[in-house]
């Protein structure tokens, strides 16, 4: 507001220091709002200049503050790592001077001593237990598989004991049918054997009445003859 203030009042201050007289005017309203118009119009125009300006010295500020901020941070950071490191490093060496004088000491090696009796009757307790577990496991698995042998066994007889029925029963069926077939094959040969005899036995008592008819009828044959040779003699 200020700036735009002093550009108009120098405008001014300029036409008022012009040689050319001053012309009266009427006192109409135009000419005064086109001079308003046109004092702002030069404001207007002359602000935004500036104000990018101001805007970039105010970012290049905030960059280089936050450049400088990061480089603290950084440097802090890188700092404080160090005195981490060296603290390690400081407490490490305290911790082995530390454990290598207790390991120097009668007591504590008495104690490991002590710790290593204790851990290897324990490893001993926890080896035999852990073979028993076995030895009881095998003899689970032993039984099974005796178990499991035996059924196998007497399913095995089982199956043999019935095809043994099953080929017995198989035969036995055979054999009566075979001895049906064979009383079936004999009633066959008895009955062809009383055909063949009722045949021959016809045949016979055929050729006995052929035999008769025949002596029969040379029985007449002869008697006549004879008769009227008897005649002729009387």
């Amino acid at each position: 507001m200020r700036r735009r203030r002093s550009r108009s009042m120098s405008s001014r201050h300029r036409k008022s220091r012009s040689p050319t007289p001053r012309r009266r005017k009427s006192p109409s309203p135009t000419p005064r709002r086109h001079k308003r118009q046109r004092t702002r119009s030069i404001s207007l125009s002359a602000s935004p200049g500036v104000s990018v300006g101001i805007k970039e010295q105010k970012d290049i500020s905030e960059k280089l503050r936050k450049e400088e901020e990061e480089k603290k941070r950084r440097q802090q950071e890188a700092e404080l790592k160090l005195v981490e490191e060296e603290t390690a490093k400081r407490v490490e060496e305290a911790i082995q001077k530390q454990v290598k004088e207790s390991l120097d000491s009668e007591e504590i090696r008495v104690e490991i001593q002590r710790r290593l009796e204790e851990g290897r009757k324990q490893l001993v307790e926890e080896v035999a237990v852990q073979l028993e577990k076995e030895k009881e496991a095998a003899l689970i698995v032993a039984r099974q598989k005796e178990e499991q042998g035996r059924k196998e066994k007497e399913e095995l007889e089982r199956m043999l004991e019935e095809n043994r029925r099953k080929v017995e029963e198989a035969q036995r069926r055979e054999a009566l049918e075979q001895e049906r077939r064979e009383e079936e094959r004999y009633r066959k040969l008895e009955e062809l054997q009383r055909q063949k005899e009722e045949a021959m036995r016809r045949k016979k008592q055929q050729e006995e009445e052929e035999r008769a008819k025949q002596i029969k009828v040379l029985g007449k044959n002869n008697s006549r003859p004879k008769l009227s040779f008897a005649l002729g003699l009387k």
